[in-house]
């Protein structure tokens, strides 16, 4: 899923500068999972502006809503009606949310109030971990389902460097060497053959390198 964290309380209040009517809008699946935007988020910040406002004695009105996803039209549709009453959305949703409500609303002001931070997993409660760098290419089946791209520091195809010891990675003591758990479960699989197979330099441009990526289902377009 989607990791995000709450911007600083006061850069929020700096971006609503000049703000009237705002809509604090939440999303219900990946922020809401990781704590940062669903309800409770939405109606905990809300809160915060409307006291912060009347301390300062700004006359801003802060109302709340939290839509499904804040990515697919058909959720952002359904609160056409609500937006219209604002000046400004505030969206708890990732950076392809804020995007979505700017495209789908473009006479009103879309503001992020959190920081997307990665795809990833949670590792116990209260703590999640980056997984997945979405590099269009996925080699996992290559690596024991360890993602060198995304937790080798380095993002090194052919593992591992000079500067892992101890099953750490020379960055921090706390970071497990990518390339150690690799070979690690490959030699529990008795598959440690498998590195023998040189990668070749990666292809980049099916990454962010090669621009916007686009995926289309010719089934869901009925096979045009």
């Amino acid at each position: 899923m989607i990791i995000a964290k709450t911007k600083r309380f006061e850069n929020i209040r700096d971006m609503l500068e000049g703000s009237q009517n705002v809509l604090v809008l939440g999303c219900g699946t990946c922020v809401a999972v990781c704590l940062s935007g669903g309800d409770k988020e939405v109606g905990i910040l809300a809160s915060s502006l409307r006291m912060a406002g009347k301390i300062s004695g700004k006359d801003q009105v802060f109302t709340e809503h939290t839509v499904e996803r804040q990515c697919e039209w058909e959720f952002i549709d359904e609160i056409q009606e609500k937006v219209k009453k604002n000046d400004t959305i505030l969206s708890l949703g990732c950076g392809v949310g804020v995007q979505a409500l700017s495209e789908r609303f473009p006479e009103i002001i879309v503001l992020p109030g959190l920081d997307t931070e990665f795809m990833g997993m949670p590792e116990k409660e209260g703590v999640w971990v980056e997984r997945c760098s979405g590099c269009g290419n996925c080699l996992l089946d290559k690596t024991a389902g360890i993602c060198p791209i995304t937790r080798c520091a380095k993002s090194l195809l052919n593992g591992p460097c000079g500067g892992s010891a101890g099953g750490k990675c020379e960055i921090s003591p706390d970071t497990p060497c990518a390339w150690q758990l690799i070979i690690d479960r490959l030699t529990a699989w008795g598959k440690l053959e498998m590195l023998d197979e040189v990668q070749p330099p990666r292809d980049w441009s099916t990454s962010h390198a090669g621009g916007p990526r686009r995926i289309t289902s010719q089934d869901q377009q009925g096979g045009k």
